[in-house]
């Protein structure tokens, strides 16, 4: 029976909402970061509130039930509404301050975070930045959930109720080793890699996809490189392979510097017809308060981005 009294918490409605968004207990405590135990504890709380069943739980799946799915809209804006009052507070200055949690992918971070948390330090001293290092589904699973505020990644991220800001194309360059015939040329076609055994990062990076499809595009056979046993998940990794001489590799150029110190590596770029590169955006919840706000911060994004190329230009 309905408790005309009853009024859920956000606790409870958030674990609602994520169990409705994941259909799945484990995911969804996974996520919110709590026990299986307290997020059916949460639930039952809700159900037994408002008198009624939201999701049905079977051995197999789990079911928003109609009731569920009429309600789960209100529960999302309740949520942003919270979020939204929170950060109004936060910034009622004007200028972002307090926590504030930053998604950023594997080939973005190690790359720009030295300049970007030196600048936030510097124009932002009220700023707290949880830096949070995922690949872009993860990130952008955590930014519907409102556990990210901001994600840094490639665009387009293909989902919704977000707003995407693009701040920089990034050009791809390759790395082989030293005594490789294509090492060290500044006029490479996209036809080039075919004489390439490619390492690239293991499945779910956005730049193992980038780079597949850019051979793909160019009717260059992406097969080894789809296929191959030898994968690793971090550039570092890959860069030693190739050291190694297991292969060669594509990389962002903001990596350069970082990346390709070893005595045993030559870099080589596209010629400028060529075109080789991804999109690098800001990316954050449609209803966020801080848009503005946000946008602005984009800014100390895009000037790291373009220290580490200046980086790149000197290597």
């Amino acid at each position: 029976m309905h408790n005309k009294e009853y009024r859920p918490t956000l606790a409870q409605l958030r674990t609602f909402v994520t169990i409705a968004e994941n259909k799945h207990f484990g995911t969804a405590a996974q996520k919110l970061e709590i026990s299986q135990p307290s997020l059916s504890q949460a639930l039952v709380a809700l159900e037994q509130g408002l008198g009624i069943q939201l999701i049905e739980r079977s051995t197999r799946k789990v079911i928003v039930t109609p009731a569920g799915e009429t309600l789960l809209p209100y529960a999302k804006a309740t949520l942003e509404a919270a979020d939204t009052f929170v950060a109004n507070a936060r910034g009622a200055t004007g200028t972002l301050s307090g926590p504030v949690t930053i998604g950023i992918i594997p080939t973005v971070a190690p790359y720009i975070l030295p300049d970007l948390l030196s600048a936030i330090e510097e124009e932002y001293p009220e700023l707290e930045p949880r830096i949070v290092e995922e690949q872009t589904q993860y990130l952008m699973d955590k930014l519907r959930n409102g556990q990210i505020d901001l994600v840094v990644a490639a665009l387009p991220t293909e989902s919704v109720g977000v707003v995407e800001v693009p701040l920089y194309t990034e050009k791809f360059a390759v790395v082989t080793p030293k005594d490789h015939k294509l090492a060290g040329r500044d006029d490479l076609s996209i036809k080039d890699l075919d004489k390439l055994n490619l390492l690239l990062l293991d499945d779910g990076h956005c730049l193992r996809d980038q780079i597949l499809d850019l051979c793909r595009n160019a009717l260059v056979n992406p097969s080894e490189a789809s296929n191959a046993v030898t994968r690793a998940s971090s550039l570092t990794t890959i860069i030693q392979l190739v050291v190694g001489g297991l292969g060669a590799t594509l990389i962002p150029e903001s990596a350069i510097s970082t990346e390709c110190h070893h005595p045993g590596l030559a870099v080589s770029r596209f010629n400028k017809n060529v075109t080789a590169e991804r999109e690098i955006g800001l990316v954050y919840r449609a209803s966020a308060a801080r848009g503005e706000e946000f946008r602005k911060f984009s800014e100390l994004i895009v000037d790291s981005y373009n220290h580490a190329i200046e980086r790149a230009r000197e290597f």
